[in-house]
């Protein structure tokens, strides 16, 4: 008789943070009761309201401090004091001011980037995700004027919601201050928050128009009707994989699917059997790993990973790019959605330096990266030498005296650039676009940051002849077709990507991004810009593509790809075009 448990199958405690199996207003339910009230409450005062009340009180105090200094300047002719006094406080303000400018400066973009553009994106995605459920015959019909229409309603209703917000708070705001105001505490509290919601209401109600207008003027995302030919010419053989979510145990299921995925590793390995394969019969000139090596970034699935890549020939490995994905550095617990880091632990810096030290091990001497200057002239080795010992004690300890040399390298370190090897070559772009988030129920989520543009669009510049592919772990747009949940739109989003598709749009010719991250297979373009999104060999239907490119009158080319599945040898053929509400899961 078969055993009464088996625990080589699992129980549902492997599906406690499925969204596959749960909805997601189920596993919101259940965050609400486990959640630990204290660390939300501080960590909404970290994140939230302390930029909220240093934005709020730069006008008070500014205003108080030139109050100061106009007086004392009227009382300088008359005595030698009050003309030290001024001259005291011209160069506090000197020292000090550029520093304050700053701090209000990274408050107002913090909370921009964590509240403000999200509550755009989810208005319009929410509103996108209505009109194709209900209206889907006309969503299939013409999806490009449905991204249009929906772009500027959801622009038309967060202008009037902010609009009105800053109506409401405008009679408790107060713009002039004084050094009296410290003597109540209480009240300054309550102008300083009024003024955070004037300020941040008058920014909403005109740059929403503005997004909304640039979201529908730009090119809507249409699937690919077909690849360029052939033209002759060097053709670049690239192998797109993503989403291989190695889990550290035998019978493990994945955070996402639970039993209703795949157990263990054996998916893993015979992706990378395909792939060693498909490199004997013709050699790939790049293999690109677009994130999620892990399901939850722990050192155990790390190991697994590197197991599974040693198999591989050391040729091949030498071909291999790497990017984090949001499961290799944003899970705080695999097992509790409800589960959230303070904005000052370790957890979240140990598993993006575990990342970045482990990224470096594998492609150290094939990338080389940005720094604080955008010079592009170190390798990844190179640039991290200086701070190893502080990265390996922050990783065996979480802490050390040189923690603070280390606080800042994640974000330094992308984006990492394989340059071309000949002026008129091909590069890759490697991107972080993961968002800063603590918390395990929105570990999906993704942002962009604008330091990683500016740099990805002065290393573009710098090599005016060569192409490029982007390398990002999120999605860009939102694919043409209807969705079967809110969850698919709102819950995995890069929160600026029509921003950042617009940065690329005048290099589009020369450019093919490729990203994971929603285990679909598609390829589509907006405007002269081509996306391709690729499947999980994993999570998914048990393929990968190798993705071939060249070059012709200037112009990238996406030539007609090579499936490879797995456990069978590959064969050319043309990429299934998805219908309408029809996802890879």
């Amino acid at each position: 008789m078969p055993p009464l448990i088996d625990p080589r199958r699992g129980d549902v405690e492997d599906d406690a943070s499925s969204t596959k199996v749960w909805s997601l207003a189920s596993l919101a339910g259940w965050v609400l009761v486990e959640i630990s009230l204290p660390k939300l409450l501080l960590s909404w005062l970290l994140l939230v309201g302390l930029p909220c009340l240093l934005l709020g009180v730069a006008p008070l105090a500014a205003t108080a401090w030139m109050s100061t200094v106009s007086r004392t300047a009227l009382e300088a002719f008359s005595g030698v004091a009050p003309f030290v006094a001024l001259a005291a406080a011209l160069i506090v303000a000197g020292v000090g001011g550029r520093p304050a400018f700053r701090l209000a400066e990274r408050s107002f973009w913090s909370l921009n980037a964590l509240a403000v553009q999200p509550s755009f994106v989810l208005c319009r995605e929410a509103m996108r995700h209505f009109v194709g459920r209900r209206l889907s015959l006309w969503f299939r019909r013409d999806g490009a004027r449905v991204g249009q229409v929906t772009a500027v309603a959801a622009a038309v209703l967060m202008s009037c919601l902010a609009g009105a917000a800053a109506w409401l708070a405008w009679p408790h705001s107060r713009w002039i201050g004084s050094w009296g105001d410290l003597a109540s505490p209480l009240t300054l509290l309550g102008a300083s928050f009024a003024n955070s919601v004037v300020l941040f209401g008058a920014y909403v109600a005109c740059g929403s128009l503005a997004w909304g207008a640039a979201d529908a003027a730009m090119g809507q995302p249409r699937t690919l009707e077909s690849h360029d030919p052939e033209a002759g010419g060097k053709v670049w053989r690239v192998a797109h994989l993503s989403d291989l979510h190695a889990v550290g145990e035998r019978f493990g299921f994945r955070i996402e699917s639970g039993r209703a995925g795949p157990q263990g590793n054996a998916r893993l390995a015979a992706t990378f059997e395909a792939l060693a394969r498909a490199h004997a019969a013709e050699p790939l000139d790049l293999v690109l790993v677009t994130g999620d090596m892990t399901d939850a970034g722990r050192s155990s699935e790390w190991a697994e990973f590197l197991e599974a890549l040693d198999t591989l020939d050391p040729a091949l490995r030498e071909r291999m790019l790497f990017i984090p994905g949001n499961h290799d550095v944003n899970v705080v617990d695999r097992s509790n959605p409800a589960r959230l880091d303070l904005p000052f632990s370790p957890g979240k810096r140990l598993r993006e330096l575990r990342a970045l030290g482990l990224l470096a091990d594998l492609q150290a001497e094939r990338v080389v990266v940005a720094g604080a200057k955008a010079t592009f002239d170190a390798t990844l080795s190179e640039w991290l030498a200086p701070h190893g010992q502080a990265l390996a004690t922050f990783v065996r300890t979480g802490r050390g005296k040189r923690g603070r040399d280390v606080s800042t390298l994640w974000d330094e370190a992308f984006p990492m650039v394989r340059l071309p090897e000949t002026p008129d070559g091909l590069g890759v772009i490697l991107l972080n676009s993961n968002a800063d988030t603590h918390f395990s129920f929105t570990n999906a989520l993704g942002m962009l940051p604008a330091e990683q543009e500016r740099r990805t669009t002065a290393v573009i510049r710098a090599h005016p002849e060569a192409s490029w592919l982007v390398a990002l772990h999120h999605h860009l747009v939102e694919y043409p077709r209807p969705t079967r949940s809110l969850s698919e739109r709102i819950g995995t989003a890069l929160i600026n990507g029509s921003w950042f598709l617009r940065q690329l749009k005048p290099a589009a010719r020369r450019v093919v991004v490729m990203h994971g991250h929603r285990h679909v297979d598609w390829t589509g373009r907006c405007g002269d810009l081509r996306i391709v999104s690729a499947p999980s060999p994993v999570m998914g239907r048990p393929y990968f593509w190798i993705q071939r490119f060249g070059v012709a009158d200037g112009r990238l080319t996406l030539l007609k790809p090579q499936r490879v599945d797995l456990g069978q040898p590959p064969h050319v053929a043309t990429p299934p075009v998805a219908k309408a509400g029809e996802f890879e899961t």
